[in-house]
């Protein structure tokens, strides 16, 4: 009885389809992931089919693919970084990879982002296994763009979500002193009355100005502005904050259809962003950290 019943699971383990994609045929299929990321299932099943005796379909590459690990995602979107900008990066993190938590909760974080009426989806995808998603052939770049919508400027630290600022109009030095004394300093100088407070802000041209300069010189003496490496989004934890906007408009039951309607459904949802969601983010720097300096210049999952 014994041998009759593994007899008859043997033969149903040996009646099974046959794989039309062998362990040579996988490899081949592996070179041709490599080579072209973006390509389709259909390129892929043409370039494989090129030379092979028994031609495949689309379903079997696509289950083969499958069985190799594969999967079709939209890539991971990073900024384009300079050379002489990944050695800044990383000399940063090297300054920087002792601070613990409560280093961290005396910086005061900064950014400027523009939200959209209408939003692209991005269209490309490729190709990669679950342990390649920051692999550079499965990444692409963004530079930065200008375009319609609402533009603000918000601020915050571990302690507090900080003031959320509609910009009417292009920002220039000019509008970015009235941001940096109407809502910077005030916010400064109660969160960090001890004056050991640091503020953040990119290397955006507005920021370096002249004027912008000689006011944080000015103001020397009641907090510390913080030397930002450029290029450096995946460092600053404000980043996550605009992501959270942005998927909170994209939820909405009633999407805004004029840019008074975006601006009042953006500064909604910030005031009404949990204060576990901040301090969260201010607690991850220096994990932040260490994968810069593991990724040696390189980009991060950040």
């Amino acid at each position: 009885m014994h041998f009759l019943l593994w007899k008859t699971s043997s033969m149903r383990q040996s009646c099974g389809r046959k794989c039309l994609v062998d362990a040579r045929g996988q490899r081949r299929m592996g070179r041709l992931i490599q080579a072209d990321r973006r390509a389709t299932l259909t390129e892929i099943t043409t370039r494989y089919n090129r030379g092979m005796q028994q031609s495949i379909c689309e379903d079997t590459t696509c289950t083969a693919l499958r069985r190799m690990g594969y999967n079709s995602r939209r890539p991971h979107r990073v900024p384009l970084i300079s050379t002489t900008n990944r050695k800044k990066r990383l000399q940063f993190a090297r300054a920087h990879q002792n601070w613990t938590v409560e280093d961290w909760k005396n910086v005061a974080w900064s950014d400027e982002s523009r939200f959209m009426l209408r939003h692209s989806d991005g269209r490309v995808r490729i190709w990669h296994k679950q342990n390649e998603n920051m692999d550079p052939s499965c990444l692409v770049t963004t530079v930065q763009a200008g375009g319609g919508g609402v533009m603000v400027w918000g601020m915050f630290s571990w302690h507090t979500l900080g003031p959320l600022v509609p910009i009417g109009h292009r920002l220039n030095a000019t509008a970015y002193l009235s941001i940096v004394s109407d809502h910077v300093h005030p916010f400064m100088t109660s969160i960090y009355p001890s004056s050991d407070g640091y503020f953040q802000q990119d290397n955006a041209p507005c920021h370096k100005a002249r004027i912008i300069s000689n006011w944080f010189l000015e103001h020397d003496n009641e907090f510390t502005v913080l030397k930002w490496p450029p290029q450096s989004p995946d460092l600053n934890p404000i980043e996550y904050l605009w992501d959270v906007v942005e998927r909170e408009l994209r939820a909405l039951d009633v999407h805004p259809t004029n840019l008074h309607q975006l601006q009042d459904a953006i500064l909604s949802i910030w005031a009404n962003i949990s204060k576990e969601c901040f301090q969260h983010l201010v607690e991850s720097m220096p994990r932040r950290i260490k994968a810069v300096l593991k990724a040696k210049e390189g980009q991060t999952q950040y």
